[in-house]
């Protein structure tokens, strides 16, 4: 199970249903449907674990690119995430789930307010790990006393391409930004999975209605998408302030603008959005503090402070340094001097990572008199290479 290590639950009970009265294949999965629903699925459809052999080929392009950069746990046994029988020898029906999160706001909208924090919309609520993976596993445990069959459960962590199967499953289709695109919720989709050793009726799988659309494509703000259907994640804003541990490229710093974590702009553009709803789970649904946070604010925070705002929160897991790298980011785009004092006292911070982004906020912020003066003062004292070379090139320019 997601959160749980290998990313996977074994799940067996009672029969509900003696073999004299055992549900039909058909019947089993209208009521698996149904129960779904209850549970607060926005949608359900079954595959073959067969259905994605050509979706291996692309992701072995991806990874033989290089295109993965440091998500080293993406390359590890590839073969897993290519073939799910790899996975699961027994699997004979893939159950594949989405739960709507659609945003109450336009994400497009945050990013006019520079002195804001923009928070991908995924990442305001409540962790989705969490909540849904409650779900998946009563729908788990409900589908074993129903059916007497052996089940696996998935969501995001484990080695899935749940992309491609969702497609086969009828839930929508891979867009040219490589995310999953509905007609009934757009690009609001988070998805989870559930293997079994049942045999029940597939699903047609979706077609792509992307056409000559290339909106997505278009708007991305570093140009993460070297061609349609392919995403060069080195590039992309999500992986450069989630996943990437290091300093935030230089070529992409004015291009991330006020985006703190993750990014929304090829998703929110999508046109098929005008289908979308608003998610009704309240869970998943923007906190308050979270919505448009002051800059100014975020970057005070120390570690403690950091783990209260966002308990329960995906954020959370990139840590306080990595966060505040993103904000001092942000705040050298804000265009306000009078945020340069927060990047100032950070010149000081216990964490290199957090120090060289304050050199480059203060050099977007102050005038070259003051900067150099500041420049004379902290490198005598600096011992960080990294931080170092930040100071030599904002002083060269």
């Amino acid at each position: 199970m997601a959160g749980g290590g290998a990313g996977i639950a074994d799940l067996r009970g009672p029969r509900l249903l003696n073999k004299d009265t055992r549900l039909s294949a058909a019947d089993l999965k209208a009521a698996l449907a149904r129960e779904a629903e209850t549970l607060g699925f926005d949608c359900i459809g079954v595959t073959d674990p067969d259905a994605i052999a050509s979706a291996g080929k692309y992701f072995r392009e991806f990874l033989d690119a290089g295109a993965h950069g440091d998500m080293d746990w993406l390359a590890a046994q590839p073969e897993r995430r290519m073939d799910p029988r790899v996975l699961w020898r027994g699997v004979r029906s893939i159950i594949m789930l989405g739960v709507n999160y659609g945003p109450a706001e336009d994400p497009l909208a945050l990013l006019a307010k520079r002195t804001r924090g923009a928070i991908s919309a995924y990442a305001q609520g409540d962790d989705y790990h969490d909540v849904i993976k409650k779900r998946l596993k009563a729908l788990a445990r409900w589908f074993v006393a129903a059916s007497g069959e052996e089940v696996k459960v998935f969501i995001d962590t484990a080695a899935v391409m749940e992309r491609p199967l969702a497609q086969a499953a009828g839930l929508g289709w891979q867009g040219k930004h490589t995310n999953l695109v509905s007609r009934e919720f757009g690009s609001w989709l988070f998805l989870g999975a559930i293997f079994t050793a049942a045999d029940l009726p597939r699903d047609d799988a979706d077609t792509d209605r992307c056409g000559s659309c290339n909106a997505c494509q278009e708007i991305c703000p570093t140009a993460a998408f070297p061609a349609p259907y392919k995403l060069d994640a080195r590039r992309c804003i999500s992986y450069l302030t989630i996943e990437n541990k290091g300093p935030i490229p230089h070529e992409f710093r004015k291009s991330i603008g006020n985006r703190i974590y993750g990014c929304d702009d090829c998703l929110a553009v999508c046109p098929w959005n005008k289908f979308a709803q608003q998610g009704r789970e309240a869970k998943l649904a923007a906190r308050t503090e979270l919505r448009a946070p002051s800059l100014a604010e975020l970057v005070r925070l120390d570690d403690t402070a950091f783990r209260a705002l966002f308990s329960k929160s995906p954020v959370k897991r990139i840590g306080r340094d990595r966060f505040v790298r993103n904000v001092l980011i942000a705040i050298g785009n804000a265009d306000d001097a009078s945020l340069a004092p927060e990047a100032e006292r950070l010149l000081d911070d216990a964490s290199p990572l957090v120090r060289g982004a304050a050199v480059w906020a203060l050099s977007q912020l102050v005038d070259r008199v003051k900067f150099n003066a500041l420049a004379a003062r902290a490198m005598g004292a600096e011992t960080d290479e990294d931080v170092r070379a930040e100071w030599h090139l904002a002083t060269a320019v």
